[in-house]
């Protein structure tokens, strides 16, 4: 597309043609670059050297990727579902569990990886501004419009377009934001010309949206179109087995960038990370392994939780529920939209893009069983339907 002398919107930066694998110092944020800093979850590793000394930190379809703990592979197993699609996905989770890498590791692993990845945060751009951010205005549209403006869906055509704190989204706003996503067409500020345009939206929040359309403060109609494939990341208090990994990532990181030389984490400090609840998740680890380094003068990691109030540290019982509940939704939606029809080419399987023996294995782990109605049962076929695994039991 050429754009001859209209002005880009808002930063370059946050517009990327491809995304290229980075090293260690790539990911660590410093003023001249304000990159989202729970780039732990993702982070690069430097050498397969490196990566070899760690153990087991890479996932098939991932680089470099910092953990290996139960929950965070079922997020890459939803991921590598939902990346070969072109169907939206809402990203949920606290404040610095991974939302924007996730984002993008959608991106980098789809058809659309070679085509523009753009990004907005809904929450940082002023109410007044962020219309035109999102949709472009033409010269002159309004005050202050002393040229044309490409919005962040026409920088996103062919690619996909990540908005950040979509709860944030105003309610005048989501309208419009509603007919972009179902008719894939929009007009800039002061114009009367269509655009069409071609974009996959990958959308994330902290939020609970079923909860502000409830107060009306959300709509409900764009609730449902955007959450068509929920993927729902847990907080670091509930993938604790990946915290010594995390903090031998980062300690690696901020040495070898402070050029100091950090020879071990003592097991007790280790065991405090353990322990403690996290409330800033990854990137709370991040900073406060920073603040170690920078402490550090003998080549043993000092402990940063020292600085805490000790009634934080408090050990909990790592769960799963958040993302056993995310699977559980997603597979007794398509068996509902299927008939409870599960193989075949309209089956859930087909729709889930699994095997119709994964998909039985799914749902028998997960406890899933077809609801069986009165009128379906009489005493001649209650002994023949009780041996099938997918009827209910009664203890």
């Amino acid at each position: 597309m050429a754009w001859g002398n209209v002005v880009p919107s808002g930063n370059q930066n946050d517009v990327e043609a491809c995304v290229t694998e980075r090293g260690y110092e790539a990911e660590i944020p410093t003023c001249a670059r304000a990159e989202s800093t729970s780039s732990a979850l993702f982070s690069t590793v430097g050498s397969r050297r490196s990566q070899a000394m760690k153990g087991k930190t890479a996932n098939d379809g991932f680089e470099g990727i910092v953990g290996a703990s139960g929950s965070l592979r079922e997020v890459l197993d939803l991921v590598r579902m939902v990346a070969l699609t072109d169907s939206t996905a809402l990203i949920e989770g606290e404040t610095g569990t991974g939302k924007e890498l996730i984002a993008r590791a959608i991106h980098n692993i789809s058809p659309r990886s070679g085509h523009p990845y753009v990004r907005l945060n809904c929450s940082a751009i002023p109410f007044d501004l962020l219309e035109s951010e999102l949709f472009g205005h033409e010269k002159g549209a309004f005050t202050g419009a002393v040229a044309q403006k490409i919005g962040r869906f026409e920088m996103a055509d062919t690619g996909t377009l990540f908005l950040d704190e979509i709860g944030d989204l105003p309610l005048a706003l989501q309208p419009k934001l509603l007919r972009v996503l179902q008719e894939q067409e929009f007009e800039r500020l002061g114009s009367g010309r269509t655009h069409r345009i071609d974009v996959r939206l990958v959308a994330a929040t902290h939020r609970d949206l079923a909860e502000m359309v409830a107060r009306k403060e959300f709509r409900s109609d764009l609730y449902y179109r955007l959450n068509v494939f929920p993927v729902v990341l847990p907080p670091l208090r509930e993938r604790r087995e990946d915290i010594p990994q995390l903090a031998s990532h980062f300690v690696e990181v901020f040495a070898r960038r402070m050029g100091k030389r950090i020879d071990r984490i003592p097991q007790d400090i280790l065991d405090a990370f353990i322990s403690y609840s996290w409330p800033g998740n990854v990137r709370e680890l991040q900073n406060l392994i920073e603040r170690a380094v920078i402490r550090s003068n003998n080549g043993v990691l000092p402990n940063p939780l020292s600085d805490k109030n000790p009634v934080t540290v408090t050990p909990t019982t790592p769960s799963q529920d958040t993302f056993t509940g995310s699977t559980r939704a997603l597979i007794l939606r398509a068996l509902s939209a299927t008939g409870w029809v599960i193989g075949g080419p309209v089956g859930a399987a087909a729709r889930l893009r699994l095997k119709r023996t994964t998909l039985i294995a799914k749902m028998k782990k997960l406890g899933i069983s077809r609801p069986v109605r009165k009128d379906d049962i009489n005493p001649l076929s209650e002994n023949r339907k009780s041996k099938q695994w997918w009827q209910p039991t009664t203890e």
